[in-house]
C-alpha cells in the first residue's frame, strides 16, 4: 500500500507542479467566458447593412403596404426592369430588385434580383412582409378584421411541477436540457483526456526502458494502480478548480451585465417624451424583465449540488474504468501509433451514448433504452448524469454506482493481468489472441 501511495505522490505532484497545468486551470474559466462575451460582443455590434430593395409592383396593391426595417429600406421603382438591372451590375451596392406579379395571389412567387447572395434573414423578412399583406387581403375579403385578429394574442407559459415524496418542487424541462447536454459533452471529452494521459504515460515509461527499473521494485498491479489514481486526482484537482473560478467568473459578469441592463432601462424611460413611446418602452421592458424572470427561476429549479456531486462521482468511477483499459492499451504496443486498432472497441460505448444523448436520452429520460444506459459500467457515466437532471430516483442511482465500482473492479481485474505481461514485452506487434495469451498467463 505505501508502495503505491508514494506512485500516486509522484505521479500527482508531477503532473501539478507542471506549468501547462497551472496555465490550463487558470486560463481555460477566463477563455470560455471571454469566447461567450466575444460572441455576444460580436452579434450585438455586427449589424447588417441598409438594404434598399427597389419594388416593382405589378399586382398594385403591394408596394404601398411594405413598411420599412432597419435593414430594410423599401423604395417603389417605375424604372424599367432592364435599366434597374443594369444599374445594380454596374455596382450599385446593397440593393435589390423586387418583382411582384400581377396573379402573385394566385401564383404566390416573386423574384429578387441581386449582385450578390443576401443573408437568409434578409430573405425571410421580405417573405414575412409579402405574406402578412396576403394573408391580410385574404382575411378581409372573407369579412374577417386583422386588427381584431391581432389583438387577440395567447401566450401559454407551462410551470413544471414535479411531485416527489417531499412534496411538490419546482423543475424545469429547458434547464434540464441544457444541464443534460453540458454534462454528456463534459465527461465524455474528461474519460478521454485523462485516460489518454494515462495511456502515453504507460507507452513513454516502456519506450525509455524505465519501467524496467521501477517494476524491480513494485508490483505491476501497484504500479498501474498508482499512475491511474494519481492521474485521476489531478483531473479531479483541475475540475473542482475550474467550478470554483467559473462560478467566481460567472456571478461578476452576471452581476456587471445586470447593472449595466439596468442602467440601460433607466436611460430609456427617462428620455422618452413621447407617451406612445414610454408606453411601448415599457412593454419592451417588462416583457424583457418576464424572460428574464423566466430564466432565473428555470435556473433556480436544478439542484446543482446533486449535479455536482454524481459528476464527481460517475467522472472518478468512469476515469477508473476506462484508465484501467487504457493503461491496459498502453503496455500493450510501443507507440502511441499502434494504438488505434485497440482504441475503437474501448471508446464505443461512450460515444454511442454521447450520440443518444443529444436524442433519445432527453426526449425519453425514464425510458427502458435510457436506464439500460444508466446502468451499463461502460455507458453509465454520460447515460446517468444525462438522466439526473430530470430526476432520477434513488435506487436507480445507488444501483448505477454499485455496478459502475463491481465494473471498475471487473476491468481492473482483467487489465492488470494483461498489463504484468505487456509492460515487459517489446518489438512484439500485439493483437487481441495476444491480448487474451498475456491474461491466461500464471504467475
Amino acid at each position: 500500500m505505501n508502495k503505491i501511495l508514494l506512485i500516486i505522490h509522484r505521479e500527482y505532484l508531477t503532473r501539478v507542479k507542471k506549468k501547462s497545468f497551472l496555465i490550463t486551470t487558470f486560463l481555460v474559466p477566463l477563455l470560455f467566458i471571454g469566447m461567450y462575451a466575444i460572441i455576444f460582443y460580436v452579434a450585438l455590434n455586427n449589424q447588417e447593412p441598409v438594404t434598399t430593395v427597389r419594388v416593382i409592383d405589378q399586382s398594385g396593391f403591394i408596394a404601398d403596404q411594405l413598411t420599412n426595417t432597419d435593414h430594410l429600406l423599401f423604395i417603389p421603382a417605375t424604372e424599367p426592369v432592364e435599366h434597374l438591372k443594369k444599374t445594380m451590375e454596374q455596382g450599385e451596392e446593397h440593393t435589390v430588385l423586387l418583382i411582384i406579379p400581377a396573379d402573385i395571389v394566385h401564383s404566390q412567387t416573386v423574384e429578387l434580383y441581386d449582385t450578390e447572395k443576401k443573408g437568409i434573414n434578409t430573405l425571410n423578412t421580405i417573405e414575412d412582409k409579402l405574406n402578412n399583406i396576403l394573408k391580410s387581403r385574404a382575411l378581409k375579403e372573407a369579412g374577417i378584421d386583422m386588427h381584431v385578429l391581432n389583438s387577440i394574442k395567447a401566450d401559454v407559459t407551462i410551470k413544471s411541477k414535479q411531485l416527489t415524496v417531499e412534496g411538490e418542487k419546482d423543475s424545469s424541462v429547458g434547464a434540464a436540457i441544457g444541464i443534460s447536454f453540458g454534462l454528456s459533452i463534459l465527461i465524455y471529452l474528461s474519460l478521454f483526456l485523462y485516460g489518454n494521459q494515462v495511456m502515453r504515460g504507460v507507452i513513454e515509461e516502456k519506450s525509455n526502458r524505465i519501467i524496467e527499473v521501477v517494476i524491480s521494485s513494485v508490483k505491476p498491479f501497484q504500479l498501474m494502480m498508482g499512475k491511474i489514481i494519481g492521474i485521476g486526482l489531478v483531473g479531479v484537482t483541475q475540475f473542482v478548480l475550474w467550478i470554483i473560478l467559473s462560478v467566481g467568473l460567472m456571478g461578476a459578469a452576471s452581476s456587471l451585465l445586470l447593472n449595466q441592463t439596468k442602467e440601460s432601462i433607466s436611460t430609456i424611460q427617462q428620455h422618452s417624451t413621447d407617451s406612445q413611446e414610454e408606453d411601448t418602452s415599457s412593454g419592451h421592458t417588462s416583457e424583457s424583465q418576464s424572460k428574464m424572470q423566466r430564466i432565473i427561476e428555470s435556473i433556480k429549479t436544478i439542484d446543482y449540488g446533486q449535479i455536482v456531486s454524481c459528476f464527481l462521482i460517475y467522472f472518478i468511477g468512469g476515469y477508473l474504468l476506462y484508465s484501467a483499459l487504457f493503461a491496459m492499451v498502453g503496455s500493450a504496443v510501443d507507440s502511441e501509433t499502434e494504438t488505434q486498432q485497440f482504441m475503437l472497441p474501448i471508446i464505443m460505448p461512450l460515444l454511442f451514448t454521447y450520440m443518444l444523448s443529444f436524442s433519445v436520452l432527453v426526449n425519453n429520460p425514464h425510458g427502458s433504452l435510457a436506464f439500460w444506459l444508466s446502468m451499463i459500467p461502460f455507458t453509465s457515466p454520460i447515460g446517468m448524469l444525462v438522466r439526473i437532471p430530470f430526476g432520477v430516483p434513488a435506487w436507480q442511482l445507488m444501483l448505477s454506482i454499485a455496478l459502475l465500482i463491481i465494473g471498475f473492479l471487473l476491468t481492473t481485474y482483467i487489465a492488470a493481468r494483461v498489463y504484468r505481461v505487456g509492460i515487459l514485452m517489446y518489438g512484439k506487434k500485439a493483437s487481441y489472441r495476444e491480448l487474451i495469451k498475456w491474461f491466461k498467463y500464471k504467475g
